[in-house]
């Protein structure tokens, strides 16, 4: 079946092979003085390497012996990636069971002309996507009394890098984690079938996991805690502890935050799907910023929320089945007064603000994306148009007003950097927005809690202001709030429609905020009843001096926030959104 194999190479001199859809390497065959072929070698991303090399067809034939000492005896075997087929041949000759081949390199099959046909104990699979193959697998292992999947990865076929790569592991991923644990009979139990699911919570100390436990607890709803370690999660572990979880508590869905957890491969989307274990991912950023890296991942089991509607749109336009307006909420036990707690006399003021200079984030993005010259001339001002734009995309707003520049952005090489050019466009847009708004409280002695860039925003300014390092959201900031008259507030500009956490924040804990109007706060509050805001920087020194003088008027309005906040906008309200509308989709 192999090509037969001679120690004497002729590389041939014919240029790489054509097919009909572009692998994205160049496929060069080697053949002997005979013209059989030997070897084959692959151009990609400026490097070429050979399947075989000088090891000849012993390379594979060691690789089939090692594989074949290990496999039990009601394995499957799975050779993912054929060669030049020795291992096959090596296999066949000494397994007597059924046997899968996965290789979809239509480029390199051509030349080696390994397929279906060789074997009647041969299952062949080409399919490109690898949902699909696993489908396929999964199909056969059936037919073969559901046996554990044992796969062999050709380490010729990870060599050639990019989606090769991770379609390759990704297979191999998932059946190690089949051979495993035998999951798919055992995590057929019905889902939703009690009154208050039970979710298998993805964490990392991560922002909102706290109070989402929180709210579990108050509603009696059954969770587990699920901790992700690194950045990279498509690892072999991941994905076993991640099944050993879902053996044991039998979760309804699973919950993460800004899609922790979700690996760029898509192995978990993948394995979710197939165990018809729906996701349910609540953005509280920009979710453009986060989705780039996960490209075609759009599974009809995930279900994303995300904080702000404009949002909407665009992540249904990306292919997202199921997407929902969630916006923030608060705890109203955590902002509720206690006792026992000293308020350093520091933080008291009639004026206060509570955030990011931005200057370090802006900074770190400019080397993330490493932009050339022309970029780094212009990205402040661009920055400031898109501030003062409707637009909600900085790449969008780049693409239309300055069409100039879009040749060197695109000579950013890769998307991470494209990326990080698009974030460094937000953050200098939000830097530049907060230091106008704030210009209008500086005349009133503020206290600004934030990194020291501050001290480089306002250090030359001819008002009186305090500067205080940041405080703890969950143990200082609830008692931080009411020591000031006024709570200033002005929303990021990655998120030009929603409101943020402060606006709830800071009437729960009975204090008063002034902040920017947002199109979104309309649907959560009353305007001038239960909330205050100003259009334009300009209108914050007069609203400042108004409301500084009417402690009364500012106490009505506070008391009816709160009224409001607590009776539509909790975290424990919101998870029961979550968990209507994952019974709806998936009971």
């Amino acid at each position: 079946m192999s090509a037969s194999f001679n120690d004497n190479p002729a590389p041939d001199s014919s240029a790489a092979a054509p097919a009909a859809d572009d692998p994205g390497y160049a496929v060069f065959p080697i053949h002997n003085s005979q013209g059989g072929l030997i070897d084959i070698s692959a151009g990609a991303d400026g490097r070429e390497f050979k399947m075989l090399g000088p090891a000849g067809a012993e390379r594979e034939q060691s690789l089939a012996h090692a594989f074949l000492n290990s496999l039990a005896p009601d394995s499957l075997p799975v050779l993912l990636g054929s060669g030049l087929g020795h291992a096959l041949d090596y296999l066949l000759e000494r397994w007597d069971g059924p046997l899968a081949v996965v290789d979809k390199e239509n480029a390199i099959l051509a030349h080696t002309g390994l397929g279906p046909q060789l074997d009647p104990r041969l299952t062949f699979i080409s399919d490109p996507d690898p949902a699909e193959a696993v489908n396929l697998l999964t199909a056969w292992q059936q037919k073969n009394g559901n046996r554990p999947m044992a796969p062999l990865v050709h380490p010729f076929y990870l060599r050639l890098g990019g989606r090769h790569r991770a379609y390759y592991q990704k297979i191999s991923e998932t059946l190690k984690a089949s051979r495993t644990f035998n999951f798919w009979e055992k995590v057929s139990y019905p889902r939703f079938a009690e009154k208050l699911p039970r979710i298998l919570l993805i964490t990392r100390q991560y922002f909102l996991i706290g109070e989402i436990i929180e709210a579990c607890q108050v509603l009696g709803a059954p969770y587990r805690l699920f901790q992700v370690s690194t950045e990279d999660v498509a690892q072999e572990d991941f994905i076993e502890n991640l099944l050993k979880a879902v053996l044991e508590f039998k979760p309804d869905f699973v919950f993460t935050i800004n899609h922790l957890g979700v690996d760029r491969e898509g192995l978990l989307v993948d394995l979710l799907e197939r165990l018809n274990l729906p996701l349910a991912s609540w953005f509280v950023d920009n979710p453009h910023l986060i989705l780039y890296q996960y490209q075609g991942l759009a599974s009809p089991w995930t279900c994303i929320f995300t904080w702000d509607a404009d949002n909407i749109r665009t992540l249904e336009a990306d292919g997202f089945r199921h997407v929902h307006y969630l916006p923030l909420a608060t705890t109203p036990e955590r902002f509720t007064r206690r006792p026992g707690f000293t308020v350093p006399k520091a933080w008291e003021s009639d004026v206060s603000f509570v955030g990011n200079s931005m200057r370090y984030k802006v900074k770190a993005r400019i080397e993330a994306a490493g932009p050339g010259p022309e970029l780094l001339e212009a990205y402040e001002r661009v920055a400031a148009g898109f501030a003062a734009h409707d637009s909600r995309s900085a790449l969008s707003y780049l693409k239309l007003a300055h069409p100039e520049l879009l040749p060197a952005y695109n000579a950013l090489e890769t998307r991470e950097r494209k990326l990080a050019f698009e974030t460094l466009l937000t953050w200098e847009a939000t830097r530049q927005y907060r230091e106008q708004c704030l210009e209008g409280i500086l005349p009133f002695n503020p206290l600004i809690l934030g990194d020291d860039g501050w001290q480089e925003s306002f250090g030359a300014s001819p008002h009186p202001w305090r500067w205080h390092s940041e405080i703890s959201y969950y143990d200082e900031l609830p008692f931080f709030y009411p020591h000031s008259q006024i709570n200033f507030n002005c929303t990021s500009k990655q998120m030009k429609g929603a409101v943020n956490q402060r606006v709830f924040d800071v009437p729960a804990a009975g204090a008063f905020v002034l902040t920017d109007w947002r199109e979104q706060m309309d649907q959560l509050f009353e305007p001038e009843k239960e909330v205050i805001f100003y259009r334009h920087p300009e209108e914050v020194p007069e609203l400042v001096r108004f409301y500084l003088k009417r402690p009364a008027v500012r106490a009505k309005i506070v008391e009816a926030a709160r009224r409001r906040i607590f009776a539509q906008h909790t975290y424990i309200l919101r998870l029961k959104e979550i968990i209507g509308e994952m019974k709806r989709i998936y009971g």
